[in-house]
């Protein structure tokens, strides 16, 4: 047997006995079973999760948005069910919320629409934990804020339901990593005029040599976040002084952003570059 299968049908069709699965097979959910040095992919602890539920459940929250290609889910992350059931087991959440016929798709799966999806996603957890979530989301499907705002119609008396559309308008598909849309969302919250992302800066013949992060246009000022990689990086970090340096004679200011910058720290940054270009 490879990969997540219910103990009780292998049994039963006798593809194992008993002491086969008991020596050669871990239990990760009641009565779900997978090889015992198996390292689970989110997408099997999704299977895993539906096999345990009867093949009943709805793949939903932020489990669903990976199966739709969203990045940045960690494997290890909690398998949201749509399905009634008080008592999941540690790894699963499971919900009771009315889920319409075209609400569901199938990857492999039963999930939720990419729609739903968002429409869910925009309710959960913080504000600002929504969007670089939903950021994610709408790089890999290229949902419709609209689509899920007249879904959200169809569902008036949920939580946190008035957030929704707030939420969605902060949405933006050009951001490559859930730092950028914090370090977004804060510029927002801070007073400045939305950014926008994924700017090209165009080489010499006129096609695009660079892309920004973000920033403003008018300005030539851009705010990047700097993974840990481009410090640990001997290669990375000599392409990083390439690119600055090209970025500096064609007129940008860059603000650069990494882990432990305090967020009054960035901000005094983002205000000196904008003060010293005229502001807005």
């Amino acid at each position: 047997m490879e990969g997540v299968f219910l103990g009780t049908e292998a049994l039963a069709s006798g593809a194992l006995t008993r002491h086969q699965l008991r020596t050669r097979y871990r239990r990760v959910l009641p009565d779900v079973y997978v090889p015992a040095r198996a390292e689970l992919t989110l997408r099997q602890r999704a299977a895993a999760a539906w096999l345990w539920s009867g093949r009943q459940g709805v793949v939903s929250g932020l489990a669903a948005s990976a199966l739709w290609g969203a990045s940045w889910v960690d494997d290890d992350a909690v398998i949201e069910l749509n399905w009634p059931n008080h008592r999941a087991p540690p790894g699963v959440l499971t919900r009771n919320d009315t889920l319409l016929d075209d609400e569901i798709a199938l990857r492999g799966l039963p999930v939720t629409t990419p729609e739903r999806t968002a429409f869910d996603l925009a309710r959960q957890g913080s504000e600002v934990q929504a969007v670089a979530r939903l950021d994610a989301l709408a790089r890999a499907t290229h949902f419709k804020g609209d689509d899920v705002r007249r879904l959200a119609q169809r569902h008036p008396h949920v939580r946190h339901l008035r957030r929704v559309d707030r939420v969605l308008g902060w949405v933006d598909a050009g951001a490559e990593s859930p730092q950028e849309s914090r370090v977004r969302m804060m510029l927002v919250r801070a007073g400045y005029p939305r950014p926008a992302t994924q700017i090209p800066v165009l080489a010499p013949d006129g096609y695009p040599r660079y892309y920004l992060d973000m920033g403003w246009e008018a300005l030539n000022v851009a705010v990047e976040y700097d993974g840990q990689h481009h410090r640990e990086d001997d290669k990375t970090y000599r392409k990083d002084i390439i690119r600055l340096e090209y970025l500096a004679s064609v007129g940008w200011t860059v603000v650069r952003v990494v882990k432990d910058d305090r967020q009054a720290e960035i901000l005094q940054r983002v205000q000196r570059a904008v003060i010293a270009r005229g502001g807005f």
